[in-house]
Order: C-alpha cells, then sequence, then structure tokens
C-alpha cells in the first residue's frame, strides 16, 4: 500500500474509533457487544477490535463479571479539560471557591450526562467531609438533590430516559411531576441524609443563556455544621449562582 493509501486507511481506522467512543457515551450504562456493534454499523468482530483499542488507550472499559463495556477513565478526563475550558465552568469554579472559603461548607458542581448527573468538581470546606463521592462519580436522578434540579430545569427530553430507568419496580415510587414542580417552584432542591446518611445537600441550579440548568451547586454538610444556619447558607449560594448566571451570559427561567 502506498503511503498515502496507509495515511487515508489510518484516517478512517480513527474515524471508526471515534463513532464506536461516541456510540459508547451515548449509551444509558454499560452496553453488550452486539448493541455497539448494531450501532456503529460495525460487525461484531470489527466493533471488538476497536474496543480493544479503545480500551489499551483508555477510553473505555469491560466489566469483567458482565463482559459489558463502557467509558472508561480515559474518555472522564478527556470530557472533564472540554468541560474545564467553558467560560461559565471556570466562573463558577472561582465564585463558589469565594463562597467555600466564606462559609467553610464544601460544594459540589454537578453535570447532567448521556446517563445521569456527575459530579465534576470538588471545592472542599473545612473541615472536610469524608464521602465515597468524588468527580466522576454519577448521581441518580430522582434521589439526590442534583438530580433534582436537572429534572426540574432540563427539558424533559433531556431527562426521559433517566426517569424510566429510576421508575421500574425495583426502585421507590416517587411521584416525578410533583417533584419536577416543587422544585421549579423553590428554585432549589435540600435532602437530610437520603443519599447519604448524615449528610445534608442544597443544590442550585446555574443557568445557560437558554434558562436550562448547565451546572448545579451542591452546598453538603454534616452535623458539624448547625442545621439552623442552612437557610442562610442555601440564601446565600442562591445569591452566588445567580451572579455566576447572570456573568457568563445566563438567564433564570420565568417558570
Amino acid at each position: 500500500m502506498s503511503e498515502a493509501g496507509e495515511r487515508r486507511q489510518g484516517i478512517q481506522s480513527v474515524g471508526i474509533g471515534l463513532r464506536v467512543l461516541e456510540v459508547l457515551a451515548s449509551q444509558n450504562g454499560a452496553a453488550a457487544l452486539g448493541a455497539i456493534a448494531q450501532a456503529s454499523d460495525l460487525s461484531a468482530s470489527q466493533a471488538h477490535r476497536y474496543l480493544a483499542s479503545l480500551i489499551a488507550a483508555g477510553m473505555a472499559r469491560q466489566d469483567a463479571a458482565t463482559g459489558r463495556y463502557e467509558l472508561g477513565s480515559g474518555a472522564l478526563r478527556l470530557g472533564l479539560a472540554a468541560l474545564s475550558r467553558m467560560d461559565s465552568f471556570r466562573e463558577a469554579a472561582i465564585a463558589l471557591t469565594d463562597y467555600v472559603v466564606e462559609t467553610g461548607r464544601t460544594v459540589q458542581m454537578g453535570a447532567l450526562g448521556p446517563t445521569g448527573p456527575i459530579v465534576v468538581r470538588w471545592i472542599m470546606g473545612t473541615p472536610a467531609i469524608s464521602t465515597s463521592l468524588m468527580v466522576g462519580s454519577p448521581l441518580p436522578l430522582l434521589s439526590s438533590a442534583t438530580g433534582h434540579v436537572f429534572l426540574a430545569f432540563r427539558p424533559e427530553a433531556a431527562t426521559r430516559q433517566m426517569v424510566e430507568r429510576e421508575t421500574q419496580p425495583q426502585f421507590q415510587p416517587v411521584d416525578v411531576e410533583g417533584l419536577r414542580r416543587r422544585v421549579q417552584r423553590d428554585g432549589y432542591s435540600a435532602m437530610r441524609g437520603d443519599l447519604i446518611p448524615g449528610l445534608r445537600a442544597t443544590a442550585v441550579p446555574i443557568f445557560d443563556l437558554q434558562g436550562e440548568a448547565v451546572f448545579t451547586a451542591t452546598v453538603l454538610a454534616t452535623d458539624v455544621f448547625k442545621p439552623e444556619y442552612d437557610d442562610q447558607a442555601r440564601e446565600r449560594l442562591i445569591e452566588v449562582c445567580d451572579e455566576i448566571t447572570r456573568a457568563t451570559g445566563g438567564v433564570r427561567p420565568s417558570i
């Protein structure tokens, strides 16, 4: 094969690999080889070869127990790097760091990924909070304060599959529409130990220019912080998030 032919073949292979990666990103969790191959318009053997290359590069991983494939740590790092270059992300990180210094409370930033909410930034307060959650950790839509905000302030189409997944019989029944309306009315969601025992969480939206929640800022507190001061911390966080929204050209929706 000529040098030009090898170059074209290499470019084509990269394009197919990226297509497989995009299919992985669009799946509702880990996916079987057959589903990935079909969505990528490849044979199973072709898809397997590309998945093996993506795994070697850290962009995908295979669950040893189920054999299913999902995004790897490399893909997560790539996504977070792209996210960190967004003006709204940088503005939010700076303003929320100031909030943490002011209040001493820990703040977690969340974004909505293709399969649900995900932690994209931790700004640790004093004293630090010990939790299994970290950057990259997924969060439930219907049983986390962060998820509630995305349910309320993103289009229903964006969260429909997540709602369907979390309202299956094995989950606790939820009045989804009632929850959506309540958070829209209040402008925030507060939970006390529902997701993690002993941890109080209040999530507030940061809006984009279309009036959709592009990020959430969730203030976390343990028993070290007296609950009677939670309202004050929440109101200050709402002020900060509104300032971030305005500074980045976003608008609060009129719901």
